[in-house]
C-alpha cells in the first residue's frame, strides 16, 4: 500500500519552480525518486529533498501542470507541510510574477514586491 498522496498545482514553470526551491535553500534533483515510508518511492520530474526520510515532488501532466507527489504523513514528521507547501508556491508566484514582467519589457522599471 503507498502512502503517497498526489495533488492538483497551478505550477506550470518547472524552471521558475526550481529556482524558487534554490531561493529557499531547498536541495533540488531532477528526474529522481521522492523518498516516502519505510523505504517507498517514486519518480517525479523535480525533487525537493528535505530534511528527514521524506521529499517532495512534481510530476508533469499532459496539460503542462503539475502534480505535487508526496507521503504527506512523513513529511509532517518533520515539517509543517502547510507552512512549507505555503512559502514553496508563495515564492514560485513571485518569481514567476517577475518573469512575466521582465519578457514583457519592464526589465528596467523598478519593481519590489511585498509579502505580508
Amino acid at each position: 500500500m503507498s502512502h503517497f498522496s498526489t495533488l492538483r498545482t497551478k505550477i506550470t514553470d518547472s524552471e521558475i519552480l526550481t529556482s524558487s526551491l534554490n531561493d529557499l535553500g531547498i536541495p533540488v534533483l531532477i528526474n529522481e525518486d521522492v523518498r516516502g515510508y519505510n523505504g517507498q518511492h517514486v519518480c517525479a520530474d523535480i525533487v525537493a529533498v528535505l530534511e528527514g526520510e521524506y521529499d517532495l515532488g512534481w510530476s508533469r501532466n499532459a496539460d503542462g501542470s503539475f502534480d505535487l507527489i508526496a507521503d504527506l504523513w512523513g513529511v509532517a514528521k518533520k515539517h509543517n507541510q502547510t507552512e512549507l507547501i505555503n512559502s514553496i508556491n508563495q515564492k514560485y508566484a513571485v518569481n514567476k510574477t517577475l518573469k512575466e514582467v521582465k519578457q514583457r519589457g519592464l526589465q528596467d522599471a523598478n519593481i519590489k514586491l511585498v509579502l505580508k
